[in-house]
Order: structure tokens, then sequence, then C-alpha cells
């Protein structure tokens, strides 16, 4: 300091001048630091508030998940009665009415039937009529099962409501499962219970089948055309078939004509497309039922029957459907999917009488 001109004085001012910036610089570093932690802080504190899409996806459940939940209480809900006769071991099923069904067709609505059955003899089933362009319909039908009493509680009812489609697979709105055990038969109930997704355990499948028909009143001719079938049930060692249709035509419940197709080998999805024409006079057209049934063939042992249906006034269901609207529609053919049934319970739907033969000729 004595060597240097420069006043003492002078270095002290310098000296305490760059305490201060110092101390300053100081201050700025710690407001800098403490202003980048707080919006985090708040950033924390209203991430609620954020409205992108990564932080919904984190504080919001799937939207999928939530549509998977709506569209099960869409399906709709079924009435229905129950009502069984100890004295006789019989079960009464009534399908009283849906409401609020899905729509399943393009113009929000839907054409719905009801099938019925017991899982102690899923082989016998009955159908309600199908009810055209509603969400609402109204069956009013009942249904009666023969069922031991110490079968009931081994049983549960099932009702599946379905969409009718003439040309496709006829989809399923959805069910209602009733385990016979856990219901009070000794009094009659009626009641009201939501559609459930359907239970994917299905009873066997025989098959479907595709077949038009056409009438003609002035002529009396009935054209039978067998198209194709489709998913039958496999009846060979090679897991196919060799299937043939047989066309039975039943007159006041006896055995009157019958034609029956080629057989098609080696598969469960034969293309037919033969025709058959029956002359029934339009006095007799109410009497008449045309029983469709589908036949594996076979060179060593006895053709075996893979399902049937049958179609006529007394019939029920699909089947009755395709019935009226033929006769509705006279010169016109109408095709259409039918879902194949056991055997026995065709036959014992039919009622056969013994098998004499009228003084009627085939042509």
């Amino acid at each position: 300091l004595n060597i240097t001109p420069v006043p003492k004085w002078a270095l002290i001012t310098v000296a305490v001048a760059g305490a201060i910036l110092l101390l300053l610089f100081l201050i700025c570093i710690v407001k800098c630091c403490c202003s980048k932690k707080k919006p985090k802080k708040k950033e924390r504190i209203s991430l609620c508030a954020v409205s992108n899409s990564s932080t919904t996806n984190l504080v919001q459940p799937e939207m999928e998940d939530l549509e998977w939940e709506v569209e099960q209480k869409r399906r709709g809900k079924l009435q229905y009665s129950l009502e069984y006769n100890f004295r006789i071991q019989e079960l009464k099923v009534g399908v009283k009415q849906a409401v609020e069904l899905k729509a399943m067709d393009s113009g929000g609505t839907s054409d719905p039937y009801v099938i019925v059955y017991l899982t102690s003899d899923m082989r016998k089933r009955y159908e309600t009529k199908v009810y055209r362009k509603t969400l609402n319909p109204i069956f009013n039908e009942s249904f009666t099962f023969q069922v031991p009493q110490a079968e009931v509680s081994e049983s549960t009812l099932v009702m599946q409501v379905y969409d009718f489609n003439r040309f496709a697979k006829h989809d399923i709105i959805g069910e209602v499962r009733l385990p016979l055990a856990s219901v009070n038969l000794q009094h009659v109930i009626e009641q009201w219970s939501d559609l459930a997704v359907a239970s994917k355990v299905e009873e066997e499948h025989l098959g479907e089948i595709c077949f038009s028909l056409r009438y003609v009143p002035s002529t009396g001719k009935l054209t039978v055309l067998i198209l194709e079938a489709k998913q039958l049930k496999r009846m060979d060692s090679n897991g196919l078939s060799d299937p043939f249709v047989k066309v039975h035509l039943i007159l006041n419940r006896k055995k009157w004509k019958k034609k029956r197709t080629s057989v098609k080998k080696n598969t469960i999805n034969p293309y037919f497309n033969e025709v058959f024409v029956f002359e029934v006079p339009f006095s007799q057209i109410q009497n008449v039922d045309v029983v469709i049934s589908v036949w594996d063939h076979d060179k060593v042992t006895k053709n075996e029957p893979i399902g049937k249906l049958f179609l006529g006034c007394r019939a029920t269901g699909n089947q009755l459907r395709h019935w009226s609207d033929m006769l509705s529609n006279p010169r016109r053919p109408l095709a259409q999917w039918h879902i194949l049934q056991p055997p026995d319970v065709v036959d014992k739907a039919l009622g056969l009488k013994s098998h004499l033969k009228l003084p009627l000729h085939s042509r």
C-alpha cells in the first residue's frame, strides 16, 4: 500500500463495492434456484386441472373399459314366469315380454325372438315367434317341460334372446340363466331379469342349412330349392361327413312324398343347388308339413341323421316365419338359413301317425 500511488480510501471503497457485488450475485443464484422449484410444486398441486391427453390417462380409467361396462347394461330386460306342478312333475315357463333391447340392425331396431331350454335336456328347445323391428316385444308364450322333481335342483333354465336375420347367422342379444335350485318353486314366480352376455358354453352344434321355398296357388306347385349347408356335425373318423338332404312332405301327420339330393363326399360345408317340385293343392297347403333332414351317407352301415327341422302351420319360430312369408308372397322364392335340430326332438314335435300311404302320387 505504501508503494501503490492510489490513496488508501479508494482501495477500501473498491473492496466494499466488490463485496456488495458478490453478495448480490449470491442472492440472485438463490432466487433462481427457488424460482425453479416453485413451478414444480404448483404443477403437483394443479395436476388435475391440466387437460392434456397424457395427464388424463394417468388420472382417468380407460374409455374402452367404461364403454364395455355400458355395453353390458344395454342388452335389455326380460320378463318371465315359472310354475312347477309337483303332482305331474311339469315345469311351465312363460316368456312375457322384453324391454329396451339392444339394437342389432342398422336401422336402430331388432327382430327379436326367444329360445328356451333346460341344461338337463338341451335337445328339447322351444322358440317364440319373431317380432319385426322392435326393441320392446310382447311375446306372451308359454312352454312346458317334463322335469322329474329329483332333477329340478340340477337344472338351469336358459332363455336366450336372438335377433332374427334371414340371410345370415342370427345374433344373440343376451340371455338369462336361472339355476332352478335357487328358486322357490312352491309358488308361481313372475319377475324381470337383466339380459347378460351369452355364455360360451354352447350345446352341440349340428349345423345350418339354407334353402328356398316357393308356392304358386294357381298351379298348386311347391318348389323346394336346397342350396347349401355349413358347419355340419362331423360324423366320420376323418373329421368330415358325406352329407345329403331328404325332403319329406307330411300330410295330416302322415308321410306323403319324399325326395333327396345327391351325396357330397368328405365335407361339412356341402353345396347342393338342387330343386324339387311337389304338387300340393291349395286346399291342402294348410295341412302340409315340409321336413328337411340332413344325413350322413355310409356304404357299410346305416345312414345316420345329422339334424332336422320342419316348416308348416304347426311349426314355431323361424320355421313358422319362413312358411308364413312364403304363403304371403306367392310365386316368389324366399331363401333363408335355418339351424338344424336333433332328429328325435323334431320327430316328437311332428307326432307322426302310422306310416300309411295315401292315394296320392308324388311327381
